[in-house]
């Protein structure tokens, strides 16, 4: 079976969607060929009466126990960076990506799995307060002791992505070949900022995208790829960040396409983002088999050429 070219999103596996949910959804998304799960040793704290993370990858632990032979088949994903140093300190006091930082939390993340090595680590969001040599030394590290198979970062200025592949080059370190930011069809107005997320740089651009198509090594990640079911829920509008005639007019194709095609709006943002150039993985935060499998089903979705143009030109 051909594998579906999305990650499924553990962010809220083991607090807000419950163990049966979780192992059920684990389950479906392997069984259709799935294979990157993504998690982060921070979630989800905000969802946890102790103020910390954990309980995200402490399931998939759980789930991985429980499922002799299904490590074989997946890719984990985790990040660190964003944990609250104390209950409610985020996002002004998280652990950071120190040396000490990075070494204590990626511990942690494989003991909680019960596994003894990531195929991708993230740095979750930019330490401006660590010298960047320290953070890309200490990732490199776990590259070279087999840890870690390879660095993303999440949530970074593009210049100090390039800055980082640098350095890693100069010091002769794994350069970081993947980049987690956020990504929909609509696009929010610019300069936005803080009024969606916390993270300042957290936005796949378009320079972002011409970037990916210009480097082959540099693979890109989308959260919130369907924005919390917007494109299916009356009652989950957009964002007002999203309040602009460009967006009323990707709305009226989108809603179009999927009429002519007989999917839902939410497969066919799968199917765009899947079948671009450069190509995006959509992470896909399911909370229910129907969503999951309509995110298959739109990863499967291959457009004709005379669909993804009329979808890419309205602005």
């Amino acid at each position: 079976m051909d594998e579906p070219k999305i990650a499924l999103g553990a962010m809220e596996f083991g607090t807000r969607i419950d163990d049966k949910t979780s192992f059920a959804l684990l389950d479906q998304y392997v069984d259709a060929g799935g294979v990157w799960i993504d998690t982060a040793d921070c979630y989800a704290f905000w969802g946890d009466p102790s103020g910390h993370g954990g309980q995200s990858e402490a399931l998939i632990g759980r789930w991985l126990a429980a499922r002799p032979g299904v490590r074989e088949r997946v890719q984990i994903s985790t990040k660190v960076g964003c944990e609250p140093t104390s209950p409610g300190s985020f996002p002004e006091a998280s652990e950071g990506l120190s040396r000490k930082a990075i070494d204590a939390a990626l511990a942690g993340s494989l003991r909680r799995m019960g596994i003894e090595h990531v195929e991708l680590y993230w740095a979750h969001r930019d330490d401006r307060g660590t010298p960047l040599e320290e953070t890309v030394a200490a990732f490199g590290a776990h590259v070279a002791d087999g840890t870690v198979g390879r660095v993303g970062l999440s949530n970074y200025a593009l210049w100090r992505t390039e800055r980082a592949r640098g350095i890693a080059a100069a010091l002769g370190y794994a350069p970081p070949t993947a980049l987690q930011l956020r990504y929909s069809y609509p696009q929010p107005r610019p300069l936005v900022r803080d009024n969606v997320h916390v993270h300042r740089f957290g936005w796949i651009t378009d320079e972002v995208l011409d970037y990916a198509a210009t480097d082959a090594t540099m693979e890109l990640w989308a959260y919130s790829p369907l924005e919390a079911g917007a494109f299916e829920r009356a009652d989950r509008p957009l964002h007002e960040a999203f309040d602009h005639p460009g967006t009323t007019r990707r709305l009226a194709a989108l809603e179009e396409a999927a009429a002519e095609l007989r999917v839902s709006r939410s497969a066919l943002v799968v199917a765009w983002m899947t079948g671009a150039t450069p190509f995006v993985r959509p992470i896909i935060g399911a909370s229910t088999p129907a969503q999951l499998a309509s995110a298959i089903e739109g990863a499967r979705l291959t457009l004709a050429a005379d669909v993804r143009e009329a979808l890419d030109r309205p602005w």
